[in-house]
């Protein structure tokens, strides 16, 4: 099997660099400060005995714990990883923050929080390796983001150089995208931004995302395809060459989805990393599209 890499393997690595390697993260740890990392900008890592949050939409019924999504990351040449908090956890953040700790520096997180929550809160996800918020608004009301709450939350977020990571179909990020850039935060959009499947590249909502690419505050994860209907793969071998034109490469994240949440009957991780390939050929566009996270996730 072969993926697009930057030119090193894992064991090609600099002689002289000093390989940084714990029980939580194994073998696959090991990087180098020169060459390029492969990062998966979007997973979820959860367990059955977890609490769930109230008016979820939706629980999984297995566990998919941090061992396990490192596993994923070492089987498919992946050096670093975004632990995302997932919807059906809600505000509780904290086998997030765990999984964070265990992993060493290997991870990243995106925390899900309640618009008051406090800045010594935020500065204590921050010290764990969390660098920014989600905001998934599928089947939610959009926030009011000129209320009292969101401007102090978004002002420390700001503040502390974390970004959005907003879930939410592309007709409504259209409005509040630019709504969020003039609080002066970076903005990540989640999986193709979500258009209308009847409509694909053609949803008005969609063309008004690749506007957005001028703000050059604004990126787009080219992740979970299948969450763009039944023709995702078509949509996005149609969608990504326009947004490579719109935001350009270094803007774009590559995300895995693991472990795809109701859609594991038909996805796996290395099914996902194989497309990502079959959407970008040429082999160091790839590359540079894995590793354009490193300075927006602090890696």
């Amino acid at each position: 099997m072969t993926f697009c890499r930057s030119g090193l393997t894992r064991r090609q690595f600099g002689a002289g660099v000093a390989l940084l390697v714990s029980a939580a993260t194994s073998a696959g740890r090991a990087m180098s400060e020169t060459a390029l990392p492969t990062i998966d900008t979007h997973a979820h890592v959860f367990h059955r005995g977890l609490k769930l949050a109230p008016g979820r939409r939706y629980a999984p019924d297995y566990d998919a714990p941090l061992a396990l999504y490192l596993e994923q990351l070492d089987r498919n040449g992946m050096t670093n990883g975004v632990l995302v908090q997932p919807s059906f956890l809600g505000i509780d953040n904290s086998y997030l923050v765990e999984s964070l700790k265990a992993a060493a520096g290997r991870l990243r997180g995106i925390a899900v929080v309640d618009p008051a929550v406090s800045a010594d809160e935020l500065r204590a996800l921050d010290r764990a390796g969390v660098i920014g918020i989600r905001l998934n608004l599928v089947g939610q009301p959009l926030p009011d983001l000129g209320a009292a709450e969101w401007k102090a939350l978004l002002a420390e977020v700001k503040s502390m150089g974390w970004q959005v990571e907003v879930q939410r179909n592309a007709s409504d990020l259209a409005m509040l995208a630019p709504k969020l850039l003039d609080h002066g935060v970076t903005v990540v959009l989640d999986h193709y931004a979500l258009p209308d499947p009847k409509l694909g590249v053609a949803d008005p909502g969609f063309q008004s995302v690749l506007k957005l690419g001028t703000t050059r505050n604004v990126w787009v994860k080219v992740s979970a395809p299948y969450r763009n209907g039944t023709a995702g793969e078509s949509f996005a071998k149609a969608a990504y060459p326009l947004l490579r034109e719109a935001y350009g490469v270094e803007r774009l994240l590559w995300g895995s989805d693991w472990p795809h949440t109701q859609f594991e009957a038909t996805q796996a991780y290395e099914k996902n990393r194989q497309f990502l390939d079959e959407l970008i050929p040429d082999g160091s566009e790839c590359a540079q599209l894995l590793a354009s996270p490193r300075p927006l996730f602090r890696f």
